[in-house]
């Protein structure tokens, strides 16, 4: 017999979680694994024997050794409320004679008889979207590319601001040089101020096409 408080048998895992697609099949594979020195039996219900099928639903494991366990959910026609499954599994095992065979199990093997100990495993059934990571990952990765765009962008307009800022400083000081260079013509005769005044005149010019560029090409120059 199987140690105090050790079950005859263990199941992997300990709920059976299904990808829920409309009209398509979704398995789910278990490990049963005996505990135990002698041959163990199981045998697995469900509350929904029509939306489900297991092979083998019933076996015998020989001692220590272990099986595998494949539940398919049949294709369904809609989603239950809430993506909830109440469905329920139940495994139960039992002992039996050494070198038992499944087609030897008689039909009372599972029965609670007075001094039969067969033990009972339930299991859970959850149904899984097998959208829902993909989507968190692509919310994620969406919002982090957004992010990007926007920080980008901030910095972006806040640079031609700097620059076009620079330039109007820069217009302000070339016109206090230019009011200078007129008042200084009608002070005293400077041979030299027709072509300073004309280079002046220049810089000029090419300084307000560039502020007109900067104002034009900044979302908010407007």
């Amino acid at each position: 017999m199987t140690a105090a408080g050790h079950p005859l048998i263990s199941v992997h895992p300990d709920e059976l979680k299904f990808d829920f697609e409309l009209e398509k099949q979704s398995y789910c594979d278990l490990k049963v694994v005996n505990n135990t020195e002698h041959h163990v039996a199981f045998k697995v219900k469900t509350t929904s024997p029509k939306k489900y099928f297991v092979r083998p639903n019933t076996n015998v494991i020989q001692p220590w050794d272990a099986c595998f366990i494949r539940v398919t959910l049949q294709a369904q026609q809609e989603y239950p409320p809430d993506m909830q499954c109440k469905d329920k599994f139940l495994l139960q095992s039992t002992i039996v004679p050494p070198n038992s065979d499944v087609d030897d199990l008689s039909p009372d093997t599972f029965n609670k008889d007075a001094g039969k100990t067969v033990e009972e495993c339930k299991l859970r059934v959850v149904y899984v979207s097998p959208n829902t990571g993909q989507e968190s990952v692509e919310d994620n990765t969406l919002k982090s590319s957004r992010q990007s765009f926007d920080d980008s962008t901030n910095q972006s307009v806040q640079q031609l601001k700097d620059e076009r800022d620079a330039a109007v400083r820069q217009m302000q000081l070339l016109r206090q040089e230019l009011d200078m260079l007129r008042r200084r013509r009608h002070r005293k005769s400077d041979p030299g101020f027709s072509l300073k005044f004309a280079l002046l005149v220049a810089l000029i010019g090419i300084m307000v096409g560039f502020l007109l560029n900067l104002s034009l090409s900044s979302p908010a120059a407007e």
